[in-house]
């Protein structure tokens, strides 16, 4: 069973880059900027920014369906991050170190199938869930704050 994750297409956010804390705050954005290694992660690389970098801070529709699991929350976008990640048959470094929650979706969008992920464990149940053939992709969020973390797809 292989499996790809991506990152969020920087394009989708290019709007945002560059503008001032005020015109953010006008579209609900927010500016921050990491003060710790670990604790902000950018949802276009899959991975903590380094202290220092800025982000932003942002609602993000993960699960756009017009059904009871249209989803979404609250994610980091590095200010810096212009390529998106692509990550085949291995998870991204930020979801090495969290439980993640994994929402297995059918091509409907219905929820077919769910678990949480220990650190070090998420390749493992990622590939439980995608054995399921009705498994269209699983949604992966961080579990202890509930924000999407990426889509994986089948490979």
């Amino acid at each position: 069973m292989t499996y790809r994750i991506d990152g969020l297409d920087p394009a989708r956010f290019a709007h945002l880059i560059g503008l001032s804390n005020d015109e953010l705050a006008a579209q609900g954005v927010v500016r921050m900027t990491a003060d710790a290694p670990t604790g902000f992660p950018c949802r276009i690389r899959i991975n903590d920014v380094d202290a220092g970098e800025t982000l932003l801070l942002l609602n993000h529709v993960s699960h756009d369906v017009r059904n009871p699991y249209r989803a979404s929350h609250a994610i980091f976008i590095g200010e810096g991050s212009s390529q998106a990640a692509c990550f085949h048959d291995s998870v991204p470094p930020a979801f090495e170190s969290r439980i993640m929650s994994l929402r297995a979706f059918d091509k409907d969008g219905m929820m077919r199938d769910a678990a949480l992920a220990q650190p070090g464990e998420s390749d493992a149940v990622i590939r439980r869930l995608l054995a399921d053939r009705q498994v269209d992709h699983i949604d992966a969020h961080h579990a202890t704050r509930g924000c999407f973390a990426a889509r994986i797809e089948r490979g």
